[in-house]
């Protein structure tokens, strides 16, 4: 199975928090990649100080490369299922994750209800 996890779940995964064991197991378990988007969101967060991380934007960006998760580029086909995707999340960051993982045939590793709400998207959490 290839998982992409939500921003959320990356920040828990690194700080060991959060997360139920069958989670941890999922992750742990199987191949597992984040969307660049998610660093943007990190990364404007953290500039906004609405967002700590010990070490920075750089300790983030090193322990998810530690941790085996391979980040995705936003593809052009990204966009195009974003663009016809409903608005059943308004948050674009999390609109861009639901779109990669439904080109991507990936799960999503999310606690986010409105990512939930997308029938054609599976998710774990």
């Amino acid at each position: 199975m290839k998982n992409l996890l939500d921003t959320h779940t990356v920040l828990w995964f690194l700080n060991g928090e959060n997360l139920s064991d069958e989670t941890l197991a999922v992750i742990q378990e199987n191949e597992n990649y984040i969307s660049v988007v998610s660093l943007w969101e990190v990364a404007i967060k953290m500039s906004l100080n609405k967002l700590t991380f010990d070490g920075g934007f750089q300790a983030f960006c090193e322990l998810v490369r530690k941790n085996g998760f391979e980040v995705l580029p936003i593809k052009d086909d990204y966009m195009q299922k974003l663009f016809d995707l409903p608005f059943v999340h308004r948050d674009p960051f999390d609109r861009m994750i639901v779109a990669t993982a439904i080109i991507e045939d990936m799960t999503i590793i999310t606690a986010d209800n409105d990512i939930k709400g997308y029938s054609n998207v599976s998710c774990v959490w």
